[in-house]
């Protein structure tokens, strides 16, 4: 007997348009969709005219729901597996039905399409040659301050996800950790009508939701800059820097001016100063 084939399909995360006719088909055609709220994923079923039979898998009922749709996929039925938004697994539910799919030799294909994850770092203006996605935070300040330090010294741009009556402290919390000169992006309703990407400092971004209560609203993406790539730009900025004061100061002064403007320690603004003198 055929195997069916389980398909991992992305659905938008704002707007509806966002989803392609590949998606559409596949979940017009399969035996069944296994969704983690039917409730909330019928209104993108009865935009699109699916009329696909859904069945709620999600985070409560999955260790039940994972063997009987195995069985279902192994018996030659096709199922589709979507989240609320986005791309399933990726802080959603479905990681042991995929296993359980593998371990059982069944096809498994992903669907592409939106990803709040990928939207964010792709419009933030931060480097993207390298990430960490580190998913929801932890409820509690204390535990996000512990999961906060575990990325302190990354290099590579951290991508956190956070919900509206957590933003303010889980930003305050970041500041402690990561530093408040940190630059950081906030991403916000991504895709929706009232979308904002601002990229500012970790305190900046603080004290603008504070005086704002309408970007304290929707749903957060937080993309923190890597600690090499924050040093970096500093690096340049103190060259930059220097060179200009070097143009109409002599060495001494203008080393004393850059690390008053920029904060570096004193000797290591002379002896960049003496660099660029020589050459």
């Amino acid at each position: 007997m055929k195997q069916g084939i389980l398909y991992i399909v992305a659905t938008p995360i704002g707007n509806l348009a966002d989803i392609s006719q590949r998606a559409i088909d596949i979940l017009s055609d399969v035996d069944l969709i296994a969704a983690e709220d039917t409730r909330h994923s019928r209104h993108l079923m009865q935009h699109y005219n699916i009329k696909t039979h859904m069945w709620a898998y999600h985070d409560h009922n999955e260790g039940v729901q994972t063997p009987i749709l195995i069985e279902k996929l192994l018996a030659g039925e096709n199922i589709a597996l979507i989240s609320d938004a986005g791309t399933p697994l990726l802080s959603d539910p479905g990681y042991r039905l995929v296993k359980a799919a593998h371990e059982a030799s069944v096809r498994v294909s992903p669907v592409p399409g939106a990803c709040a994850a990928i939207a964010a770092l792709s419009a933030s203006g931060l480097p993207t040659d390298q990430f960490h996605f580190c998913g929801f935070t932890p409820s509690k300040s204390s535990a996000r301050l512990r999961f906060f330090e575990q990325f302190s010294r990354e290099t590579a741009s951290t991508v956190y996800y956070e919900s509206s009556h957590r933003i303010e402290a889980s930003l305050l919390d970041m500041a402690k950790v990561f530093g408040g000169d940190r630059v950081a992006v906030l991403a916000r309703e991504l895709s929706k009508t009232f979308e904002t990407i601002r990229q500012a400092s970790l305190l900046e971004l603080s004290d603008w939701l504070a005086v704002d209560a309408n970007q304290r609203k929707g749903e957060f993406v937080v993309i923190i800059q890597g600690q090499e790539a924050q040093q970096s730009e500093a690096a340049v900025s103190l060259e930059h820097t220097l060179r200009v004061l070097l143009e109409e100061l002599p060495v001494k002064q203008a080393s004393k001016l850059a690390a008053n403007i920029t904060g570096e320690k004193k000797n290591t603004v002379y002896k960049m100063a003496l660099d660029i003198k020589s050459k």
